[in-house]
């Protein structure tokens, strides 16, 4: 089984460098939708996206007439407080500078803790492979979540932000758990 892990495209808030989490329901921008096109994405049986429009979206582009399964529990971060804002914003906050120096394990003011986004991602990414066949499958996601399947499933094993992938990128997850940055 091939899992195929895909970044959305660029949103105007990724631009901004702004935690954009599952409470800003973001379209693609033009960047977005421009760094998509004439890339090639390795071919899928099914494709599967978290239900934020910047996932639908970038999964339609990226698997054209393909119906794509909107797997709500794969949505990004709630970030609480910190939603929508940017490091110039929050730089100076007390709340902020406590979860820098966390290493961004305590939740979120108001939102998500790291701990409980990667479980519900982990589960329902599991959820969703354990009733499929052999296969290739598409999941089009949010970088946090793709970060969290990595460090359950990847061999050999890394952290959370070992796995970072930039708008449009991901890796191909192997059923061993083998994987390879996409191309």
């Amino acid at each position: 089984m091939k899992l195929i892990l895909i970044r959305h495209g660029k949103t105007q808030g990724n631009l901004s460098g702004r935690y954009i989490g599952c409470r800003t329901d973001e379209d693609l921008c033009r960047e977005g939708i421009e760094g998509l096109t004439g890339r090639e994405y390795p071919a899928a049986d099914k494709v599967f996206s978290s239900p934020m429009r910047r996932c639908v979206q970038t999964a339609g582009i990226l698997y054209p007439g393909m119906p794509v399964q909107v797997v709500d529990a794969l949505r990004e971060c709630d970030f609480g407080d910190f939603e929508n804002k940017n490091y110039a914003e929050l730089n100076g906050r007390a709340d902020y500078q406590a979860w820098i120096d966390s290493d961004g394990e305590m939740p979120f003011p108001g939102g998500e803790s790291r701990k409980e986004f990667s479980e519900r991602c982990i589960s329902a990414f599991r959820e969703t492979v354990d009733g499929l066949e052999d296969g290739s499958y598409a999941f089009v996601v949010h970088g946090g979540t793709i970060m969290a399947i990595m460090e359950a499933f990847a061999k050999p094993q890394g952290s959370y932000y070992d796995f970072q992938a930039r708008n449009g990128e991901g890796y191909i997850l192997n059923s061993g758990g083998g994987y390879e940055k996409l191309p």
